[in-house]
């Protein structure tokens, strides 16, 4: 049995970690923060199609978040929550790559996991953990916040790519290249 892997899908998924924290730093001005609008994340619907692309989101966040205001956590959790959301959104693409319905729903992974884990990241940042309510409603406006940044650009940028990347002639191309597993 051939291994998974070649010198082809590692170098793009270093293209798109590159291209990932490129973007998140070049737009860092809304790309951190509670109400963020990290543009890179479209790419995060990438995985659908390309699973090995989740370590270029992964490693290209770490990049991303070394500028970040929240320092280590925002390496460590931001990281986490992108490597998670590829994780699912990979599996969403194996169930019906061709569905719209599929790739609605692949979108979903990025926007909840970054609400939780950011919105939690965040709160905790700013109250601690001493006093519960104030954490948890911290939590729950920072959660929002986040989650409705990702949900405007998962939407908005990410669900458009989704469903007209499959139709381009550069997609064919890439799915030769590289193959489409």
């Amino acid at each position: 049995m051939k291994p998974n892997f070649s010198v082809r899908k590692v170098a793009f998924s270093g293209v798109i970690a590159a291209v990932y924290a490129a973007v998140t730093i070049a737009l860092s001005f809304i790309s951190y923060g509670p109400i963020q609008f990290r543009i890179a994340e479209a790419l995060t619907i990438l995985p659908f199609f390309f699973p090995f692309t989740i370590w270029g989101l992964f490693v290209g966040c770490i990049i991303a978040n070394l500028i970040s205001p929240y320092m280590l956590l925002d390496i460590v959790f931001g990281s986490l929550a992108s490597l998670l959301a590829g994780l699912c959104t990979m599996q969403i693409g194996k169930i019906a790559r061709d569905r719209v319905s599929m790739k609605v729903l692949a979108c979903a992974p990025p926007v909840i996991f970054n609400a939780v884990i950011i919105g939690a990241m965040i709160a905790y940042i700013v109250v601690g953990t001493d006093n519960a309510y104030l954490f948890l409603s911290t939590f729950a406006i920072s959660g929002l916040q986040v989650g409705f940044g990702q949900l405007v650009v998962l939407y908005a940028i990410g669900l458009p790519l989704l469903i007209n990347l499959p139709k381009s002639k550069a997609f064919a191309k890439m799915t030769q290249y590289l193959g489409n597993n």
